[in-house]
């Protein structure tokens, strides 16, 4: 597979998993109508931020395979925060389990950090590049709790 089908697959994966959470979860998106905590970004922000997010992830994961850095082990991390992060609105919006989907993103920011380690071992820019999915994340669980803490 050449470099470029590699890339836009790798980022595809993530923005088109992304967009069906996002068509699945739209209609129970509440943002707006919950007590914020402070520094509470304004909700057309969070599309743009994800969108960014989800080709870093898929620029990061795409330099790993055009390089054959891509080990099982690696495989398997990627895809599990992958699959704990698209369930984290669902838990959030659809299900309103403001607590439950607390701890469910302290479980993705670990395996984010782990996945970091795992990028940035065989490939330096591979796992730097998910450094603002990270920061991201803990702004996000930040965000959860607040929510969660203002609105029981």
């Amino acid at each position: 597979m050449s470099n470029l089908k590699i890339y836009v697959k790798s980022i595809l994966i993530p923005l088109i998993l992304g967009a069906i959470v996002s068509f699945i979860t739209y209609q129970f998106i509440d943002y707006n109508s919950l007590e914020q905590p402070p520094l509470s970004p304004p909700s057309f922000l969070f599309p743009v931020v994800w969108t960014i997010l989800y080709t870093l992830m898929g620029v990061s994961y795409g330099i790993l395979k055009s390089n054959g850095l891509v080990t099982l082990e690696i495989k398997l991390i990627y895809y599990l925060q992958l699959a704990v992060n698209l369930l984290w609105p669902i838990a959030f919006f659809v299900l309103e389990w403001r607590l439950f989907a607390f701890i469910w993103l302290l479980l993705l920011i670990i395996l984010i950090v782990i996945m970091i380690i795992k990028f940035y071992n065989q490939n330096k820019l591979a796992g730097l590049l998910q450094i603002p999915y990270l920061v991201w994340c803990i702004f996000a669980a930040y965000l959860n709790f607040g929510v969660y803490y203002l609105n029981r």
